[in-house]
């Protein structure tokens, strides 16, 4: 039985290297990215263990703030600098050297746009001096308040030299220096991981990147020789008191890298995420070519019965196929993942800077690559294992095909599983877990309709292929064609719903965010009378920020009314962090965004004073006159007092705090700006003396508001785009599944080609045929797919409703498009299948048995 099992695995090679192929894939991003992360990390273990070189133990300042190390951007706390000396007063400190330093320094280029990174931080800090670590390359250290000295990764992408004056940009506006130096690092290295160094003389860059003079972000302790990295930790944790963070160099790496690890785990996440879509798909492609390899075999299969085979043989031999094919496909889609992750680690690198680590293939890729390849392949083939194994002995004696089964309980299943899919979506989206298990009940929901849907294709199969097949009916290889698409019920939906899983997902995310374009531009027309705003991008430490003279000018420009300036914080609120926003005039702000007060007043009159919606006071406890404490990144805690409640808005949500807050922010600059225009005057007049005043602060813009508008719009459609291009993955599996169908019937229906060929149908008119049924069984998978994404989209978006998604829009633009793809897709589907088809031998076909 097991020589019979490898010759008939042999014989059927093409079909079974088009299955394997869906498994290939899958693996491959599987192991692709593990071997991603492993990579990376052991990338960024190298490079922390090069930053703390220098350094045996290191002092910080327990942040104001806190909470979790991933919830927020980094807040420095700053160091006083009498601790210095207390430091090197500890027994076993060698030498100390203080630092001012954080991220947040922006050179701005000779091209007069800020230098930017695709995430390596921005650093300012003040300069002590070369080592055998850090190196000058040209000029000096900078002596001077005007004077900077840089790395050369920012002089390289700054287009910058020794010389020149430079404008950078930190918590204070534009400020211009003299570049009179450029330094690297031991090994010829322009940076550290791609980051951006601008040193300044240690009291400019106290008050540019620490907001004060007289503080130090760290003290970095050198250790004296005999005594360990441990021991120093503790006799300064001691001396220096709980306030203090001390920690040696092995901890300090670990605790950076270990930060860094953790967001690389959350873009594994996502690789993994879509290779299970691809997977999933390609379950339907194994299950197919099983199910009609199976159902060509009967003969075979029942010849074998009748020779003694028992019903186990039968199953254990299907099921051996489907392990030779898991296992061959599992290990070249290692070997594919490995590529896939060098290909990503090298991308990456380039990117960022950073010096990769050699690339390692770890366990879980090797593991991942064999359970996710064989489990896959023989789930998808039970079902046909199971069909196999019931045929009887008698079937030797009988034609190839089966008969069509009933479709009653595979229908009443469908509506089953769908039901229970949806009621799974429904409690996920109306919120009713906690935590993970709201996206856990929202996932399995999605997978769980999808397998109900697929269930009650079959159903849908003839009616709809039959309709869609008389569009093609106006000649005799399109009415065949239209008739042998649905043939077969069951093979027609399982090829159809491969291609339905991937345009669903597609269609419902673009359903998503075309309501959230539509309500975007509602809520701007009904809720808004803003004219202007002013606003950048940002970073990961927060939006970008502009010099508060800015909006002084812009009062006085004639025919301005009124502006409002929006300050952001990452602040502590009572004991949980929050972004936070303090406005210059709430007065006018609440007029532009059309708040209206359901309790108090909408005007701040005193000093740490805040309105909140409705939703913010129930889930924080506050009511009208109640006070909360808030500690931002610097100074004291506040004790703020709520002085007005407004109404439940699309445009406004949270808490907004009264402008003298500021000062204890670790930006004190606003990061947005809106101004109202008088009637009569001239929006684009004032826009452009507005961008005048904006020409020291490169990282904004002044926008119009449907320009405003269709910046945020764009955002949508990236983020589509991306969504797209990592789904196309699946639609690739659908398209192979329609060609491994259209080639197995193909070879089943051999006999009846000759006899069509016999009869007169030109070789033309046969790849016309061919082609018709690829065209019908696509396009009626995206026509699932659409209805289906649609359903779940505009689930989605009536979730969200209070939300912020106030008009339910659908893309048809696209949708009309996708269905256009779809027949293109059929007809690429179809060339090799049909080019079989035409080529095949008369005489011989008409003999096949």
């Amino acid at each position: 039985m097991l020589k019979a099992t490898i010759k008939s695995l042999l014989s059927r090679k093409l079909r079974l290297i088009l299955s394997g192929l869906a498994v290939v894939l899958g693996v491959m991003f599987v192991s692709g990215a593990f071997v991603l992360t492993d990579t990376l990390g052991r990338s960024f273990d190298s490079l922390f263990a090069s930053v703390y070189a220098g350094t045996d133990v290191q002092v910080t300042h327990k942040p104001k703030i806190g909470g979790a190390e991933m919830d927020a951007p980094d807040t420095v706390t700053n160091i006083p600098a009498d601790l210095v000396d207390k430091v090197k007063a500890v027994p076993g400190v060698a030498s100390v050297t203080a630092s001012a330093s954080a991220d947040g320094a922006r050179v701005i280029g000779r091209n007069g746009k800020v230098v930017t990174t695709f995430g390596p931080p921005r650093i300012g800090e003040n300069w002590t001096g070369t080592s055998d670590f850090l190196q000058l390359r040209e000029g000096r250290g900078p002596s001077a308040d005007d004077e900077i000295a840089v790395n050369a990764e920012t002089a390289k992408n700054a287009g910058i030299k020794v010389g020149d004056e430079v404008g950078v940009l930190t918590l204070q506006p534009k400020r211009m220096f003299k570049l009179v130096g450029i330094f690297g690092y031991s090994g010829n290295r322009d940076s550290l991981g791609g980051a951006l160094e601008v040193a300044f003389t240690t009291p400019v860059a106290q008050q540019l990147m620490l907001g004060e003079q007289n503080v130090y972000s760290s003290i970095d302790v050198k250790t004296e020789p005999g005594v360990t990295h441990d021991q120093v930790r503790d006799r300064i944790a001691a001396a220096i008191g709980d306030t203090y963070k001390v920690q040696t160099n092995a901890q300090l790496q670990a605790a950076t890298s270990a930060s860094f690890k953790q967001g690389l785990g959350f873009f594994n996440n996502i690789l993994i995420g879509f290779a299970g879509v691809a997977l999933f798909v390609g379950t339907f492609l194994i299950l197919n070519t099983f199910s009609i390899i199976v159902a060509q075999r009967t003969r075979e299969l029942a010849l074998m019965r009748a020779l003694g085979g028992s019903r186990g043989q039968t199953l254990g031999s299907v099921l051996t196929e489907a392990v030779a094919i898991g296992l061959i496909a599992s290990v070249v889609g290692l070997a594919a993942g490995i590529g896939v992750g060098v290909l990503l680690a090298s991308l990456f690198g380039s990117l960022t800077g950073v010096s990769l680590a050699s690339v390692g293939v770890p366990a879980a890729a090797v593991i991942s690559a064999f359970v996710v390849g064989l489990v896959v392949t023989v789930v998808a083939a039970v079902m046909p294992a199971l069909r196999a194994s019931r045929i009887p002995p008698i079937a030797a004696l009988q034609e190839v095909a089966t008969p069509d089964r009933p479709l009653t309980k595979l229908t009443i299943s469908g509506a089953l599983v769908g039901a229970a899919g949806g009621t799974l979506l429904g409690l996920g989206l109306a919120g009713k877990g906690s935590g993970t298990t709201t996206l856990w009940l929202i996932l399995g929901g999605v997978l769980i309709t999808f397998i109900g849907v697929a269930l009650l294709t079959p159903l849908l199969a003839r009616p709809v292929v039959g309709l869609l097949g008389r569009l093609f009916s106006w000649s005799v290889p399109g009415k065949l064609g239209r008739l042998n698409s649905g043939r077969n019920p069951r093979r027609t939906a399982i090829t159809a719903a491969a291609l339905m899983v991937g345009l669903a997902l597609i269609t419902g995310v673009n359903v998503i965010l075309a309501s959230a374009k539509q309500s975007l531009k509602q809520q701007a027309a009904n809720d808004v009378t803003v004219d202007l705003i002013i606003s950048g991008d940002g970073d990961q430490n927060g939006p970008a920020t502009f010099d508060p003279a800015v909006m002084t000018s812009t009062a006085k420009i004639p025919g301005v009314s009124s502006v409002a300036s929006e300050y952001y914080e990452f602040a502590q609120v009572g004991t949980e962090r929050h972004n936070v926003t303090a406005v210059s005039d709430f007065a006018a702000y609440a007029g532009m965004f059309k708040l209206r007060a359901e309790q108090g007043q909408l005007a701040f009159t005193g000093k740490d004073q805040a309105v909140v919606d409705p939703e913010t006071a129930t889930k924080r406890g506050l009511a009208l006159g109640k006070t909360v404490d808030v500690q931002f990144s610097r100074g004291e805690v506040h004790h703020v007092t709520v002085v007005g409640i407004y109404a439940k808005s699309n445009v406004a949500g949270g808490m907004y705090l009264s402008p003298d807050v500021v000062a204890d922010f670790r930006t004190q600059q606003p990061a947005w700006g809106y101004v109202k225009v008088a009637p009569g005057t001239s929006v684009d007049a004032v826009q452009q003396q507005v961008d005048t005043l904006l020409k020291d602060n490169p990282e904004v813009s002044v926008a119009n508001r449907a320009q405003y508008v269709a910046a945020q719009s764009a955002q949508f459609d990236q983020l589509l785009t991306m969504i797209q291009v990592l789904l196309a993955l699946a639609i690739l599996i659908a398209v192979l599944g329609i060609i491994n169908t259209l080639a197995l019937s193909v070879l089943e229906r051999t006999r009846e080609l000759g006899l069509l060929r016999a009869i007169g149908m030109r070789r033309a008119q046969t790849m016309r045929m061919v082609t018709v049924e690829a065209v019908v069984i696509s396009v009626f998978g995206a026509l699932l797919g659409l209805a289906v994404g649609t359903g779940l989209g505009a689930a989605v978006v009536r979730a969200l409703k209070n939300e912020g998604f106030t008009k339910m829009a659908f893309p048809w633009s696209q949708m009309a498009t996708y269905l256009v793809l779809a027949a293109v897709i059929g007809v690429i589907a179809a060339v090799l299948p049909s080019i079989r088809a035409a080529r095949v031998n008369v005489l011989q076909a008409i003999a096949h048995d």
